[in-house]
């Protein structure tokens, strides 16, 4: 079985795996509806907003719910360039800010769980109060493979 499928390793201590759900602005395959938040009515983006948040309560009662957070569109790289000040930049290239419009953190059972999941949440409403039906980019969370002994 591959690692597409399987997800994360899973020990006997740790059944459920945690996976990043990933909201692009941009970045990912077109959206069916496909039309910019910022041309959306008030309502839309209320109704939107409302779903998202309707989602996340429904997988707190389950235990799935980890966290989760829209992005702001502003944003700046830094990094360490030895001492002194940190360089900061805002271009000219794709920047995270431009692509990632949120996030959201489960903790599912299985791998196939976490898709269901995301295809759900690909169903927020938005222009016209139709299905978005957008592209969720689904990252398991890093975890220390099983150990081997002989």
């Amino acid at each position: 079985m591959s690692t597409a499928t399987m997800g994360p390793y899973r020990t006997e201590e740790n059944t459920m795996a945690k996976y990043l759900l990933l909201k692009h602005y941009r970045g990912a395959p077109a959206a069916v509806n496909d039309v910019p938040m910022d041309q959306w009515t008030p309502e839309e983006v209320s109704a939107h907003l409302q779903y998202m948040q309707d989602f996340a309560t429904r997988l707190e009662g389950t235990g799935e719910f980890v966290d989760g957070k829209a992005l702001s569109p502003e944003g700046t790289f830094v990094r360490y360039d030895g001492e002194g000040r940190p360089p900061v930049t805002d271009g000219p290239f794709a920047e995270t800010k431009d692509l990632i419009a949120g996030w959201m953190v489960i903790d599912v059972e299985t791998y196939e769980r976490a898709l269901e999941l995301a295809g759900e949440l690909s169903a927020a409403p938005g222009a016209g109060g139709k299905p978005i039906h957008e592209w969720l980019e689904v990252r398991p969370f890093m975890v220390e493979p099983p150990t081997v002994t002989e």
